[in-house]
């Protein structure tokens, strides 16, 4: 689960990422690196990465795509710094081409078209009105036929993926104040705007899914 809702992933900022490994390895990282590596748009499209944490996710993108534009939109301001460091370190020559915004879905302006939308373990975090109003907004700034990446938890299907979830919740539901507290149904919002997805992978026993919607 990535930050968005607001500043109470300041919390966890040192500590999500080790947290997130020590959980779940590297399946979180397949998945993301998977959906980049099916979806990313050519050349040096325009793209939006929301909720993107503490920034590895721009390194996967500027490797892929070297000339891409990238907006990064984030609500905790640790997590923006953290991400604008990262850039610094390991790939400086890209500053020019990172638009680091501090905020929400609501920071987007009312003209603004991307050619590409990556939300990574980022729409699992609301409940079902509030994420129904954030995947609409990220919609209306999507190019027709552009591709919106998907890495997330995906609905559980065993006991202890029910568990495993249940405990995530629960944990970041006293740390950062999300308003989700069972994974809401993200497929049918997708599904809401006419999209279709193209199944990318399966991860860590197939709670982790990565797909493309076109």
């Amino acid at each position: 689960m990535i930050p968005l809702p607001d500043s109470g992933f300041d919390y966890v900022a040192a500590f999500y990422d080790p947290l997130a490994r020590l959980v779940y390895g590297q399946s979180l990282q397949l998945a993301q690196q998977t959906a980049l590596d099916r979806g990313l748009p050519p050349g040096s499209a325009r793209l939006l990465i929301i909720g993107g944490g503490s920034g590895s996710v721009l390194g996967e993108v500027l490797r892929r795509r070297p000339q891409a534009r990238i907006v990064y939109l984030e609500a905790s301001p640790r997590m923006l710094v953290r991400s604008q460091r990262y850039l610094a370190r390991h790939y400086p020559q890209a500053a020019s081409q990172v638009e680091f915004r501090l905020g929400t879905e609501q920071s987007l302006g009312p003209q603004e078209q991307f050619a590409g939308l990556i939300t990574f373990f980022l729409l699992d975090l609301f409940e079902p009105t509030r994420l129904r109003r954030i995947v609409g907004r990220l919609g209306a700034v999507r190019k027709p036929g552009a591709p919106w990446l998907l890495a997330d938890f995906g609905p559980p299907r065993t006991w202890w993926h029910r568990l495993l979830l249940k405990l995530m919740y629960g944990f970041f539901g006293l740390t950062t104040g999300i308003s989700g507290r069972q994974r809401p149904p993200i497929e049918a919002e997708l599904a809401r705007l006419g999209l279709h997805p193209e199944p990318a992978g399966q991860f860590f026993g197939g709670m982790v899914e990565a797909s493309v919607w076109r």
